[in-house]
Order: structure tokens, then C-alpha cells, then sequence
């Protein structure tokens, strides 16, 4: 009988672990968009509980409202730059075309400013064959890349429906946690072998981290959003309202940041005639608006976490080289979750002989 005993727990240890090895591959490509349900159910979860309380109970109402506002945050804000990047694209490249099927390069080349026609008319100088034979080179070599291009929109549309699928699968998920969400930290923290309580302190942990993480996020945004500002209006950039919008949703993304927007809206400058408007707004990228980045984050995050800032700093670099930009948020939790975990064996496992100060 014990061995029969023995024989069974084995076997369902072995049925766990296959179990959970088949959950991770179901759920792991869906990860990112889960982790950010998660994430937002926690920090809107005071705002739902008063939203309900304000509509008299209707939690459906409530959830509904908050992922309906969740998503006019994030689409209307992108439907409207795509408008504004597919118009400025449409009048580039029909500029393009106009220069391509102009009777001479001169005249190509005189629609450019001095500071960028002149370099460019040098090095065409420069080059062998009259301007008609340049001409039929860069048509043929346009014709050449039209696979390429066809290709690069064909991988953009692709992006563009796997970004609008995710995005789908996080306000579903958002949805089933705010109404759910209590019952199903109940459930865990029923299931869970963990002391009673002791998950609810860990996820209490993700929340206070979850919440200082995207504090600190829309914070740095704005700021650095601010500082682009102030150097548009001293560069006299066209439109400077615009590229201080844009700059704001790009800070989000953080394989690109604020710093790249600003050094485009400099060459857009510089391609303009203004050198040295130019080369003022690339220094205040550098100088200014990502420092802004690099320094106002941390110490956000640090005074959320309550934690060393090198540790905050390293664990935001570290998740971000590990999970791209998803580790922004996975890398400080990850740090939480040791120093939680630590912590609870401190105090509820550890003797009380051999414990150290904190």
C-alpha cells in the first residue's frame, strides 16, 4: 500500500509538471499582453471599487467604462498620428516623384535647400555620365526596389494586426480580472502553499510596484514631452504642438524614447536650411530630454519601491535587455517578488536566533 502510495504521488507529481509545462506553452505567447491585463486590473482596481460604488453595485457598468475609457486612451491618440504620418507621407512621397520625373537634376536639386542641395550637387558632380543617364539609373533602381518596399508593407500590415490582436486579448483579460479579479486571489490564495495571507502580501507587492512603475512612466513621459517642447519653441520647429504630441506616445515605446523623436524633428530642420536651429535641438535631445529619461524614472520608481536606486536602475536595464519593453515592468518585479519572498522567510520561517537586522 505505501508503495502503491509512493507510485501514485509520483505520478501526479509527474502529471503537474507536465501540466504546467503545457500551460506556460499555451500562455507564453500570450505573456505580454496578460502581464499588462494584470498589471492595469491592479492599479484600476480603487477606481473600479468607486466607480461601483457609484453606479450602485453594477460592476459590469463599471469594468465596462474603465476598459471602454483604457481603450480611447490608446486608440484615439494613434488613430490620429497615423492620420498625420499617413498624410505627411502621402505629400513626401509625391514630393519625391515630382523630383524624380523633373526634366534635370538642377532642377531636382533646387528644390532642396542650399545646406542639403549643395553637398548633394557636389557629389553628383562628382559622379561619371550626363544628368539624363542619372536620371534613368535612380528610375531603374526604384524599380528594382519596388519588391523590397511591397515586402516592407506587407511586414508592417503584419505588425499592425498582431499589435491590434494582442491589444484585443489584454482589454478581454483587463475585462475578466476587474470583475473577477478578487475571486480569483481568493482562489489563489486558498490554493496556493504559501501560509494564509502570504500570497495576498505578494500580489499586494506587484500592485504597489505595478502602480509606481506606470506612475513613473506617464510622469517621465509628460516631462521629457515638456522638455521637447521647450527646445521646439526655441528652434522655431513648425508645428511644434504635433511633434510634442508625438514625442509623448513615443516616449512609451522604449526601444525608440522621446531622444530619437527630437533628433528626427533636428533633421527635419536641418533638411529645411536652419543648421544651426539644427544642431541646437540635437544637443537638447541629448543633453535635455533623454537625461530627463535616464534620471526622473529611477527615482520614481525608487520612491514607489522603496528599494537601493542602483537595484532599481539595474533591474530596469536588465529587464529590458531580457523581455524588450515589457521588461520595464518584469524586471522591477521580478527584484520584488526575491525581496518579498526573503522577506516572509525571514520572518515566518527563519528562527528567531539566527535572523539578521534588516
Amino acid at each position: 500500500m505505501e508503495n502503491g502510495g509512493r507510485s501514485g504521488w509520483r505520478f501526479f507529481l509527474f502529471l503537474l509538471v507536465v501540466a504546467l509545462l503545457l500551460f506556460g506553452y499555451t500562455v507564453f505567447p500570450l505573456a505580454a499582453p496578460l502581464i499588462l491585463a494584470a498589471t492595469l486590473a491592479g492599479v484600476l482596481w480603487p477606481v473600479h471599487r468607486r466607480l461601483t460604488r457609484w453606479l450602485r453595485g453594477r460592476r459590469t457598468l463599471s469594468a465596462a467604462a474603465l476598459v471602454v475609457g483604457m481603450l480611447l486612451l490608446v486608440l484615439a491618440p494613434s488613430v490620429a498620428l497615423s492620420t498625420v504620418l499617413i498624410s505627411e507621407g502621402n505629400r513626401g512621397a509625391t514630393f519625391v516623384a515630382r523630383m524624380i520625373r523633373s526634366a534635370s537634376v538642377e532642377e531636382a536639386l533646387a528644390r532642396f535647400p542650399p545646406s542639403v542641395g549643395e553637398p548633394l550637387r557636389q557629389i553628383l558632380d562628382a559622379l561619371p555620365g550626363d544628368d539624363e543617364a542619372l536620371l534613368r539609373t535612380l528610375r531603374r533602381h526604384a524599380v528594382s526596389q519596388s519588391a523590397q518596399a511591397a515586402a516592407a508593407v506587407g511586414a508592417t500590415v503584419s505588425a499592425t494586426l498582431r499589435f491590434l490582436f494582442k491589444s484585443a486579448m489584454m482589454l478581454i483579460a483587463l475585462t475578466f480580472l476587474l470583475l473577477q479579479g478578487d475571486q480569483l486571489v481568493a482562489w489563489l490564495d486558498g490554493l496556493s502553499p504559501l501560509k494564509r495571507g502570504q500570497t495576498r502580501e505578494l500580489l499586494a507587492e506587484f500592485k504597489r510596484i505595478s502602480y509606481a512603475v506606470i506612475l513613473s512612466t506617464v510622469i517621465t513621459a509628460g516631462a521629457q514631452a515638456l522638455a521637447a517642447m521647450i527646445g521646439y519653441f526655441i528652434a522655431r520647429v513648425p508645428h511644434p504642438i504635433f511633434f510634442t504630441g508625438l514625442t509623448f506616445l513615443i516616449a512609451f515605446i522604449p526601444a525608440i524614447g522621446a531622444g530619437a523623436v527630437t533628433l528626427f524633428v533636428a533633421l527635419l530642420v536641418y533638411l529645411t536650411g536652419h543648421p544651426y536651429a539644427a544642431l541646437f535641438l540635437a544637443l537638447w535631445a541629448v543633453l535635455v530630454v533623454s537625461l530627463v529619461d535616464n534620471l526622473l524614472k529611477p527615482l520614481l520608481i525608487k520612491s514607489g519601491m522603496q528599494m537601493n536606486g542602483a537595484v532599481v536602475f539595474f533591474a530596469l536595464i536588465g529587464g529590458l535587455l531580457a523581455f524588450g519593453g515589457t521588461g520595464l515592468l518584469l524586471g522591477p518585479l521580478i527584484v520584488t517578488l526575491l525581496l518579498a519572498l526573503l522577506r516572509i522567510y525571514q520572518r515566518d520561517f527563519q528562527p528567531v536566533a539566527a535572523r539578521t537586522p534588516p
